[in-house]
């Protein structure tokens, strides 16, 4: 029997302006990526998230920051400096974890977004404070990063537990890394696609590249995006298929 953690990336409304299909995901996943106000979210849509995760009674929480960068769903790159990066992850722990102590929840993990989780891929001293932050604000929570690149090799020098993250919904260059948003073919929108790709990834710890080359991954935890138009079609088709093919859902 094999094991896997199913994730999302939630709470990323704002204000009026709706995204994502939460009530329904939330009850489907085993872990939530919670944004924390940069990229998305506000005050009030956190709070409502965490209630829902609580309520849900199965579901792990986790942090979800990123750049200042609301306009841009945090998605564009900045050039901080590193004091500035340690900052602003402890900030973003600090404002989600404080919803989460009000609702009698543990924070279990932390997940970096978007562009600050991209730019992890070729900037090891970015991976480097990312985790530091995340072992000197709460060395018990995880560090969830890209299967077999920096972010977890950073999270395993620091002594952090990691998780090593695989995506449905995304294709993988010859190096591992994620295709980029701007690059024809980035998203993967046909839903037996992607869950064969998941399935395989599990099992032979395989993805076939952009180029046609089979890399190795862990999948210890695979992520859909809560934002994607197909996220809640993915989330059903993927638990079911698991389950088909004797794989457990757990939270990380």
């Amino acid at each position: 029997m094999f094991t896997v953690d199913l994730n999302a990336d939630l709470g990323e409304s704002y204000g009026n302006y709706t995204i994502g299909n939460d009530d329904a995901i939330i009850p489907l996943i085993s872990s939530a990526n919670v944004a924390c106000g940069f990229h998305a979210s506000d005050p009030s849509v956190m709070q409502k998230t965490v209630e829902l995760i609580k309520k849900s009674g199965t579901t792990g929480i986790g942090a979800h920051p990123a750049y200042p960068d609301l306009m841009g769903f945090g998605r564009r790159y900045m050039a901080l400096s590193m004091p500035e990066v340690r900052s602003i992850m402890l900030y973003q722990m600090g404002a989600l974890d404080g919803f989460c102590r009000i609702a009698g929840i543990e924070m279990n993990h932390v997940k970096p977004h978007g562009a600050l989780y991209n730019a992890t891929f070729n900037d090891k001293e970015l991976a480097k404070t990312i985790a530091e932050a995340v072992r000197e604000y709460n060395p018990d929570l995880k560090l969830m990063g890209l299967s077999n690149q920096n972010l977890v090799q950073a999270g395993e020098d620091a002594g952090l537990e990691v998780r090593h993250e695989v995506f449905a919904d995304r294709a993988y260059e010859d190096d591992g890394t994620l295709v980029s948003r701007r690059k024809e073919g980035a998203m993967i929108t046909d839903t037996d696609i992607a869950v064969k790709r998941v399935i395989r990834m599990v099992k032979e710890g395989k993805v076939e590249s952009v180029g046609g080359k089979d890399i190795d991954i862990q999948a210890d935890s695979i992520c859909v995006h809560g934002d994607g138009p197909k996220a809640l079609e993915f989330v059903k088709e993927i638990r079911r298929q698991l389950a088909e093919n004797d794989i457990e859902i757990k939270t990380m």
